[in-house]
């Protein structure tokens, strides 16, 4: 830049949409903070009593840990394409992918509006019962496993050494004078 003063911020790139809300991107519950409400005191008062069930909700990036990278991602040219030669009409081509696209856009709007909450309730029940399952049945099964199976260790292990060492203490006793030569007969 000649002659301009460099802008200390920086640019923002628009990953999504180029039309992202300024404030308003996370969800949180009772977000109402004004500004100057609260000083720092009672803003950590605050977080530490805050619930622990609320979360931030990130309306902009919806798959942060990218679980859905590699399966979802299908356009118009993934799924059609017409060879060098044999070209329909352009108008048809547009047609075809505005169709395509604002189908499958709505679709899935009308799928998640009607199907989503319900399937959602059904994760978090599934989600919750496997999370019981787990704390409440699986960690002390196998607790009381390892206990249990530690007292048998002990037990075995005193039999090895009680019948097992002297047996094979004597018999590398017994071969530890046997000596092996190899000749190459001609």
């Amino acid at each position: 830049m000649a002659g301009g003063l460099k802008s200390t911020e920086p640019e923002e790139e628009f990953v999504h949409s180029p039309f992202i809300r300024k404030q308003g991107n996370i969800y949180k519950p009772n977000n109402k903070k004004q500004d100057g409400d609260m000083d720092n005191d009672s803003l950590n008062e605050k977080s530490m009593m805050e619930d622990v069930h609320t979360k931030e909700i990130d309306l902009v990036n919806r798959d942060p840990k990218n679980i859905n990278d590699d399966v979802v991602k299908v356009d118009f040219v993934d799924v059609i394409a017409e060879p060098a030669g044999t070209y329909s009409f352009d108008g048809v081509w547009k047609a075809s992918f505005t169709t395509f696209t604002v189908t499958k856009y709505w679709c899935y709007r009308l799928l998640t509006a009607v199907v989503g909450i319900p399937l959602a309730l059904v994760w978090g029940i599934f989600f919750a019962i496997l999370s019981f399952v787990h704390i409440w049945a699986v960690v002390p099964c196998i607790k009381s496993y390892l206990i249990e199976i530690h007292c048998v260790s002990r037990v075995y292990s005193i039999c090895v050494h009680t019948f097992c060492d002297p047996l094979f203490e004597a018999m590398g006793k017994c071969f530890s004078n046997v000596r092996i030569s190899t000749t190459k007969e001609v």
